[in-house]
């Protein structure tokens, strides 16, 4: 039985062919099933058009597209209406129809002009005033970072962190006893945060490089100096811990020679100064290098006209909604006014400096909190101010627009990758039957499927054991793309799958446990709560909650959790060792059974443990004891330089003069994870 698609929009009919083809006679007189290519129907159609599109070209709806493709090695059931199709699956359609296709070289519709909203050209120079510079501090993790920025903002930023590492980047404006005021921002000092250390790196004007007089220079150090290199930024050295009593400055100046990070001591350009963050020894110096060398590179900005800055934190809160933390760079951002930023808009409703205190104007290097976003902009995007919500949201759809037009073009490469191997897999498959009789085709296909049961229960979560899926939960967007940087440098999927099945910013919700129970998968939560309700359904359900404060203990964790996924292993651990001095065989009834005279080497012979027979370094045979004695009696232990005749499990094998038996006893080590993300 089969389906027929008619020529023009006829129903599917599921009447063997010659049976169908009598009715019809009955009924009318018979005409050819297609007419002459003049009277065929001329199709317009284009490349990557839908299915939607290709139904509507061929007046048909969406239906008629489908059964066209059936019996094809296209899988309908994926297909949606927006679904693009690939030129051979839009000419099997036109041919199947009967109609003619004609090529169009452009889809349609009108080209859109770009409506985005970019930077403003350089400013006259006239315009420009003084600024205060942007400094980043970067380091190793506990070199010292968030303590030096401490001292410096007379503030408690570290008594509000943690531990040794700071969880995103924030922003301060410091005001020194000079009267300058310097932006901080603390960027993480990890291997692993590369591209938060690049996304600071990107608005700043000089990079503090603390490093610890006892550690001297790190991997993470080394990492620091290329960012600040790559964004040319300038860089002034603080040794840190210098009050500590195995410090040594000069061999941290020496070893960053290596480096191309020349001191002014050896006759470069880098001020280096000796401080120590606990202590507060030379902080007022090390400021004072960081406003020379900010005068020296005469740090202007043009107040006026729209803001331009960017995003170096967001995240949303439950009374003001989604809120950033942006540094202006260009113009004075003012209450009301309308900011685009990636794929989300503003109207700033208020905005508040570090302490939380209300701002009305936010002038050129100046870090602001901002609520009045629509959705939640990205850390590192790009703060465009323009001149109406009408304007934001064109350049909101623009962006959108441009999007869309780029997963196009992936899922025409997707598609024609899919394409080819349906037609590989297509035509294997008709090598493999061409040449048997429909009923050994259909035989042989049952037993195929026959094989292919669904896997036992046992089965089943063997093969779910060697896979981790997690859910990933962050106080705020930097912190949560820090995790998914050092998740993307995993590299272990051989030993352990790590699936991540889904993230976001914000508390655990429901829609977390209900992921984590479809996928039985563990929830990371990074600086968020859990409410009793959640806990409780989280206990019920039997999904694990892991709730870390430090980015790199969470790591460890999952390091963990990947490891205790992984098959153990099992270890050989020698007890003692004999060599055969003679050989011979006793009888028991009717069988013959070869004895080992040994002498003990090493270590003792125990008969409950397990042996090997060792020849000329080779494994004959592993098995256990069927008899140890010495002399006439049977023993369980027999110890360093006493003899002793045995029997093994196997009769087979036969001995040998010169023979070694290994007696040994199996431990289960524990696997752990080859994945090394850095620190």
């Amino acid at each position: 039985m089969g389906f027929h698609l008619l020529p023009q929009g006829g129903q599917l009919s599921h009447m063997p062919g010659p049976g169908r083809q009598m009715c019809s006679l009955e009924k009318r007189p018979w005409k050819p099933q297609l007419s002459s290519t003049k009277s065929k129907k001329e199709v317009a159609v284009w490349i990557g058009m839908t299915v939607e599109e290709l139904a509507r070209a061929m007046e048909k709806d969406v239906d008629f597209v489908y059964e066209g493709l059936l019996n094809t090695a296209v899988d309908i059931d994926s297909l949606e209406a927006r679904s693009r199709l690939d030129e051979v699956w839009i000419k099997e359609v036109i041919k199947k129809a009967g109609m003619k296709l004609k090529w169009s070289k452009l889809k349609q519709d009108k080209v859109r002009e770009n409506r985005d909203a970019v930077r403003r050209p350089q400013a006259d120079p006239a315009l420009l005033i003084p600024r205060s510079p942007v400094v980043t501090i970067m380091g190793h993790v506990d070199h010292g970072k968030t303590t030096l920025l401490d001292k410096l903002r007379k503030t408690q930023v570290a008594a509000m962190e943690a531990g040794g590492i700071t969880q995103h980047i924030g922003a301060f404006l410091v005001s020194l006893p000079s009267g300058e005021k310097v932006t901080f921002l603390d960027t993480p000092g990890h291997a692993a945060f590369s591209a938060m250390r690049a996304r600071g790196a990107r608005v700043t004007d000089i990079v503090v490089l603390v490093v610890a007089a006892d550690d001297g220079v790190m991997k993470q150090t080394i990492e620091s100096i290329n960012h600040a290199r790559d964004a040319q930024v300038p860089i002034v050295l603080a040794i840190n811990k210098c009050d500590k009593a195995k410090a040594d400055p000069e061999k941290v100046k020496k070893d960053l020679l290596a480096y191309d990070v020349v001191c002014e001591d050896y006759g470069g350009e880098v001020q280096a100064v000796h401080v120590s963050a606990l202590t507060g020894e030379n902080l007022m110096s090390l400021a004072e290098a960081t406003i020379t060398l900010a005068e020296m590179l005469e740090l202007k900005a043009d107040p006026s006209g729209p803001v331009e800055g960017t995003v170096i934190e967001s995240f949303t809160d439950k009374g003001r909604g989604p809120v950033t933390t942006a540094i202006i760079q260009r113009g004075t951002l003012r209450k009301g006014s309308i900011l685009v930023a990636g794929k989300s808009w503003a109207k700033v409703r208020l905005m508040f400096d570090e302490n939380g205190k209300t701002v009305h104007e936010a002038y050129p290097s100046m870090p602001v909190g901002i609520i009045g976003w629509r959705d939640l902009p990205s850390a590192g995007d790009e703060i465009i101010e323009v001149e109406s919500e009408a304007r934001a949201r064109e350049v909101i759809d623009w962006r959108k627009f441009e999007q869309e037009q780029e997963k196009s073009k992936d899922d025409l490469k997707i598609i024609e990758e899919k394409r080819k191997e349906h037609q590989e897999a297509y035509q294997k498959v008709r090598e493999k039957y061409g040449t048997l009789l429909w009923k050994e085709r259909a035989f042989i296909k049952y037993l195929e499927r026959k094989e292919q049961k669904h896997l036992r229960p046992k089965e089943k979560a063997k093969r779910d054991s060697n896979v981790l899926p997690v859910i990933i939960k962050g106080d705020v967007d930097g912190s949560v793309e820090a995790i998914l940087d050092i998740i993307d440098t995993y590299d272990a999927s051989h030993e352990c799958e790590l699936e991540l099945v889904h993230f976001g910013v914000g508390d655990i919700s429901e829609n977390d446990i209900n992921f984590a129970e479809t996928f039985d998968g563990i929830i990371y939560g990074f600086n968020v709560n859990v409410s009793n309700i959640i806990q409780q359904s989280a206990a019920k359900k039997g999904v694990k909650i892991k709730l870390h404060k430090i980015i790199y203990r969470l790591i460890e964790d999952l390091q963990g959790e990947l490891s205790n996924r992984m098959p153990s292993t099992v270890e050989e651990h020698p007890v003692g060792e004999a060599s055969v001095l003679a050989t011979f065989s006793v009888t028991e009834g009717k069988r013959k059974i070869p004895v080992a005279g040994c002498r003990v080497q090493k270590g003792q012979l125990e008969k409950q443990k397990k042996f090997k027979l060792m020849r000329n370094g080779h494994v004959i045979w592993k098995g256990s004891l069927t008899s140890l004695k010495h002399h006439k009696d049977d023993i369980s232990v027999i110890k360093t330089g006493m003899e002793c005749g045995l029997s093994l499990d196997e009769e087979k094998i036969e001995f040998k003069v010169g023979d070694e038996i290994v007696c040994y006893e199996e431990k289960e080590v524990l696997a752990k994870t080859s994945w090394d993300p850095g620190f």
